[in-house]
């Protein structure tokens, strides 16, 4: 009997492993942070972000890490389930707060998969993937599904983004206080923002950040009185997304205006969570996981302001299709499997999150779930991933495939926020090695590049899997 049919007969029987054999797994995903954030990825950042450098030598930096989408909703579809959004009813964009449930009845999850193999699992942050069934969400009633739907034995969070309403917190399935009052909404100063609604009376703007912090230091603790029981946590953090409302004590902290002060403190409840996992003594135990939705909303007069690159020399922004977009910082450590300072460059993507905790927990994905998602574990012991390509699209539907040096795009322009936002023409064709700026658009001069590329692509789109059988 092999070692993978020996824990199948384990778990058939009820028997589960050790907790020392099981990792607990902590997923922190920032909102909006750009590759060129970290000093860890951009010598020459204005924001100090001292947590995010210190997992860097503590663990692995991904160099090629993308997000599915370059917006938030999308990619954290993909994160959770594996699967690239646009194989969903949702094709691109993002949902609002009165949004119905995202993710189809019945398919799997990341937080469904770690409970099958003995898990507690908990999501606190925001969810954005939307509540029940209705053609609009009613906050007075219970959310079915809601997060506790979908494999979280614990959820804790804000519906969407912290700029859109309603301003309530949930809790498992309830809205813990009803969205009685109403915000005016703020739109100056450059990034102090957020959409005027319905609001919790009790709900502060510039407190959810502390407040998400709090409830993860808090839950972490907890599951430090059972030690033999592994645990899950996804943490999608508020930050530094508008509105930028660092709290006082970090304000003038960086050298990028309320945005980088917004950051530190982000950064900062990445610091708390390695503080409480040292102090419980859960850190040997513990992968930790830190990266971004999508790259940075850092526009050009921003750069006139403030001589900070927030996604580095990477074209464009978020909702872009070029780099700057979709490329984002990712972090990991492993306490004794992965060694520390290490660098990745294999192409990865977030949705591999599924087939990684599958490989972890010696789980077998089925056909119908992570279709998208490749293990990063070979990558964190020193092997080769067995992705060779990946797929993402801009807030406006433009696609792309990266597959080796070359990258293809299926418009002209930016497909996103930046200028231009759309050209004349079929497509784009850049070699990342050679122009990581994508300077030099190369569709007219490499035509069998652009065939083989297109095609791939197109085959993905119909096959409803990248993952192979």
């Amino acid at each position: 009997m092999n070692r993978r049919t020996f824990i199948a007969a384990l778990g058939a029987a009820g028997i589960v492993r050790p907790a020392a054999s099981r990792p607990n797994i902590v997923y922190i995903l920032c909102d909006d942070l750009g590759w060129g954030d970290p000093g860890c990825y951009n010598p020459q950042t204005l924001i100090p972000m001292i947590h995010a450098n210190r997992l860097a030598r503590e663990g692995m930096r991904f160099t090629d890490m993308h997000s599915p989408s370059s917006v938030c909703t999308p990619t954290r579809y993909g994160i959770l389930t594996g699967r690239y959004c646009w194989r969903s009813r949702l094709k691109r964009g993002v949902l609002s707060g009165y949004s119905p449930n995202l993710i189809e009845p019945g398919r799997l999850t990341v937080p469904a998969l770690l409970k099958k193999a003995g898990y507690a699992t908990a999501g606190i942050g925001k969810w954005h993937l939307g509540l029940g069934t209705d053609q609009k969400v009613d906050y007075a009633k219970r959310h079915k599904p809601s997060p506790i739907d979908h494999g979280f034995d614990y959820y804790f969070g804000i519906p969407a983004s912290l700029d859109m309403d309603p301003y309530v917190y949930i809790e498992n399935d309830r809205t813990l206080e009803q969205p009685t009052s109403t915000t005016p909404g703020q739109n100056e100063p450059r990034g102090v923002f957020w959409r005027p609604g319905p609001i919790a009376p009790s709900l502060k703007i510039d407190e959810v950040l502390p407040d998400l912090e709090k409830k993860a230091v808090s839950w972490l603790r907890g599951r430090a009185t059972t030690p033999d029981q592994p645990f899950f946590l996804y943490l999608p953090l508020t930050g530094p997304h508008t509105p930028w409302v660092p709290t006082p004590e970090y304000r003038g902290k960086s050298g990028a205006g309320a945005y980088g002060d917004f950051a530190v403190q982000t950064d900062a409840v990445l610091g708390s969570v390695l503080k409480v996992l040292d102090e419980t003594g859960l850190a040997a135990n513990t992968i930790v996981f830190f990266t971004s939705d999508n790259g940075a909303h850092w526009t050009p007069a921003d750069k006139n302001q403030f001589p900070h690159r927030a996604n580095a020399n990477l074209r464009g922004m978020k909702a872009d299709i070029w780099e700057a977009g979709h490329r984002v910082p990712f972090l990991v450590r492993w306490p004794g499997r992965i060694k520390p300072g290490s660098v990745n460059d294999d192409i990865a993507c977030l949705t591999d999150l599924m087939a990684t905790a599958a490989a972890i927990t010696d789980q077998r994905l089925q056909l119908d779930a992570g279709e998208d998602s490749f293990s990063l574990l070979p990558a964190f012991t020193g092997g080769r991933m067995k992705r060779d390509h990946v797929i993402h699209h801009s807030s406006e539907g433009v696609f792309a495939i990266r597959e080796g040096d070359w990258k293809l795009a299926t418009a002209k322009g930016s497909g996103g926020f930046s200028d231009p936002k759309s050209l004349p023409g079929t497509g784009q064709l850049y070699n990342l090695k050679d122009d990581p700026a994508e300077a030099a658009d190369l569709w007219d001069k490499h035509p069998k590049v652009v065939l083989h590329l297109t095609k791939r692509l197109e085959r993905i789109q119909r096959r409803g899997r990248s993952r192979p059988l």
